[in-house]
């Protein structure tokens, strides 16, 4: 595929955040290519966003934990492609005492949302640098901003990647590539996940987001050139007020009613 259309690119894609990111961006009549894991009913959600909003569309199943997937998914990109926006989503995350945690379930945290982030953005910087302008948004969290038990891993990647994407942002102002991070909190992504945030007791319940709002709030700061943003006053005010010594307990609490229920 020879295409050579401009197009943005949207990680973790089949679902949740990522998908309103591709659906608010084909809004705007913005083609899109949307990049997932396998078996994640992608193909069907390709079409359907091409035939709602009048856009080009193509999608890539992938494994982003396994870096050799991630060179063969930009070299796709690089060949086939002009992209102008990167919107790295794709992150895990999970819940469970770091002792029961398997080696195989640490690494992948750390391969799918610091390593693929990093390398996804390195090898497709020269082609964001070759389009007269373009955007790279990478997906945080507000749990980059503070330790928390029971998730240990997590926080730590997020903390990476809101750093990584201030250097960059540092690095790249004086190009045509304009970098933002977004650090939002937990969202209602599906029923599992409400259920489970729920159980946190009322924070769980007061920091909860809908994905779609949070989307187009994103893709209007990013055009805006945002360099940071935030989309829960709340969680933010939250982060910042309170010490270590008092939101790290806390916020370990939560997690630990959300394992035990």
């Amino acid at each position: 595929m020879e295409t050579k259309e401009s197009y943005a690119v949207v990680t973790g894609a089949s679902q949740g955040l990522g998908k309103a990111f591709a659906e608010s961006l084909a809004k705007k009549k913005i083609n899109v290519i949307l990049i997932s894991l396998p078996n994640q009913n992608l193909e069907a959600l390709s079409l359907e966003i091409a035939e709602i909003y009048d856009v080009k569309t193509q999608y890539y199943e992938v494994d982003l934990s396994i870096n050799e997937n991630i060179f063969k998914l930009t070299e796709w990109l690089n060949n086939s492609f002009n992209i102008h926006i990167l919107i790295n989503n794709a992150g895990l995350g999970g819940t469970r005492k770091f002792l029961d945690a398997t080696p195989h379930y640490i690494n992948t945290i750390l391969q799918v949302n610091i390593t693929a982030t990093s390398l996804i953005t390195h090898q497709l910087l020269p082609n964001l640098l070759s389009q007269p302008k373009a955007y790279i948004l990478n997906v945080s969290s507000m749990a980059a901003f503070s330790p928390i038990g029971f998730k240990t891993v997590y926080p730590a990647s997020k903390t990476f990647i809101h750093s990584f994407s201030r250097g960059l942002h540092e690095e790249l102002k004086d190009t045509n590539v304009f970098v933002s991070v977004v650090n939002p909190g937990a969202m209602k992504t599906n029923i599992d996940v409400c259920k489970r945030i729920e159980k946190q007791g009322f924070l769980g319940k007061l920091t909860l987001l809908d994905p779609n709002k949070v989307a187009r709030y994103c893709i209007d700061r990013l055009f805006k050139r945002d360099s940071v943003i935030m989309v829960n006053p709340i969680s933010w005010l939250f982060m910042k007020v309170l010490p270590i010594w008092i939101k790290l307990p806390l916020m370990t609490n939560a997690i630990k009613k959300e394992i035990e229920a």
